[in-house]
């Protein structure tokens, strides 16, 4: 088992910048901005041969009573119970706050483990300036930087030495690599967070009544019948003349992402307010990154047959171009039509891997054009000879012949229609390429 180590602090003293030194990445948005991260964080890192989990939290107010700050400090509270190890970070610059105290009375009760950092100490002199925060009652305080990556390296080594960790053994490394990577996205306030916290039965993330409250895309492990997944709940995608704030905008960087290193993107929408523009460009979006999607409408219970009627329609007439994507009926709070979800998740992965062999593609593709042909382009007609597979998630197909430029859309889809059919290619975009053969004789002159 790898050692969990939690971040905890105050608002803007940088632990998102140390939680990204410490995973050597940059998972966590930074930016000069207090109560930037709200859910819990989990990343992975290593020093050695020693592994670790760290969580990064938001900003720490045990004793907050209402609000969203009353959701983040919950959510603190879980990471700090699930950490073998705490990292109390403090600002070495803005010396010691109320605040700070209060959180310093709340581990000192916990009992666990715990290392005072001080954050922003380049060019310090340790003895004289960080003398304040021993008032705190927690030990030695240790300087870093996490902006510079000075004292990195030992603050890791101080933080796993109260752990006496074994030396880790080569073969006990198990690396599964049937995780299914699945992304919840769309519009703020659809219900992304309350899903997913649907799902784990806990709450994971901070779900709170006003749009944009996830603003970071977090990974969640969680596992279902033997198969496992990383749960990535990603931040609301407004419209871009909404998106005012810089910090937004990272946000909106980091849902991208997330969807692109997605094997499933799950699609949500809000049956309240129907399927709007943004929903369409999100599925748009979707579509072009080229990964599995299924569509799932929630808050179903919320409207009467009427809109249901109404946005069945919708569905159809804007999302048109999603029409292989499998569609569920939800309610997240009410825990109603989770099930089929899942089935249609497992589907969308298993046909974007789907391994086609070149024989059953060439017999497809044959049988198709016995059955109709494409248009003449003036003195030629396009002449299909084999297909191949060329690559997946999304699976394409490869068809060689000669004239194929002049191969219409239409009859690629009448062709995708077939491939899909033949294949059971539901939840997943399906490509089709054209490589014409080189003709020999089109260089040489006539005479």
């Amino acid at each position: 088992m790898k050692p969990v180590i939690a971040l905890v602090g105050r608002p803007n003293v940088g632990k998102s910048t140390l939680f990204n030194r410490l995973t050597k990445s940059r998972d966590a948005i930074v930016a000069d901005f207090a109560g930037l991260t709200r859910d819990r964080h989990y990343g992975n890192g290593k020093q050695g041969k020693h592994e670790y989990i760290v969580i990064d939290t938001g900003g720490f107010e045990p004793d907050a009573s209402s609000g969203i700050y009353r959701e983040m400090a919950k959510q603190t509270q879980q990471a700090v119970a699930e950490a073998d190890v705490v990292i109390f970070v403090v600002d070495a610059r803005a010396g010691v706050s109320a605040q700070d105290h209060d959180i310093a009375n709340y581990l000192r009760r916990l009992g666990k483990p715990c290392v005072l950092v001080a954050n922003k100490a380049e060019g310090m002199v340790q003895g004289v300036q960080l003398a304040e925060f021993y008032e705190l009652g927690l030990g030695d305080v240790y300087p870093v930087s996490a902006a510079h990556g000075q004292g990195i390296r030992g603050l890791v080594d101080l933080a796993l030495e109260p752990l006496h960790l074994p030396e880790p053994d080569d073969t006990d490394q198990d690396l599964d690599k049937s995780t299914i990577k699945l992304a919840v996205a769309g519009r703020p306030n659809v219900g992304k967070s309350t899903l997913i916290n649907t799902w784990l039965g806990e709450e994971r993330l901070v779900a709170f009544d006003m749009p944009g409250t996830t603003r970071d895309a977090i990974t969640v492990p969680f596992e279902r019948n033997g198969q496992r997944f990383e749960l990535v709940d990603t931040a609301g995608l407004r419209r871009k003349g909404k998106v005012f704030e810089a910090i937004e905008k990272f946000s909106v960087v980091k849902t991208l992402q997330a969807i692109e290193s997605a094997n499933v993107v799950l699609l949500l929408l809000d049956a309240t307010q129907g399927v709007t523009d943004q929903d369409a460009h999100i599925a748009g979006y979707i579509l072009e990154s080229g990964r599995a999607v299924v569509l799932a409408v929630n808050k179903w219970d919320a409207v009467d047959d009427y809109q249901r009627q109404l946005l069945e329609r919708s569905i159809e007439t804007r999302l048109t171009f999603l029409k292989f994507a499998a569609i569920h009926f939800i309610s997240a709070k009410k825990r109603q039509g989770l099930g089929p979800l899942w089935a249609s998740i497992a589907q969308a992965h298993k046909a974007a891997t789907c391994k086609m062999s070149t024989p059953v593609l060439t017999r497809v593709l044959l049988e198709a054009v016995q059955f109709q042909a494409p248009k003449r382009a003036g003195m030629f007609r396009p002449k299909m000879r084999y297909a191949h597979q060329g690559g997946m998630n999304p699976p394409v197909i490869v068809i060689h012949g000669n004239s194929l430029e002049h191969v219409t859309d239409a009859f690629k889809r009448f062709l995708e229609g077939r491939f899909r059919k033949e294949f059971d290619l539901v939840g997943t975009p399906l490509r089709i390429e054209m490589k014409t053969s080189h003709n020999p004789f089109a260089d040489k002159d006539d005479s």
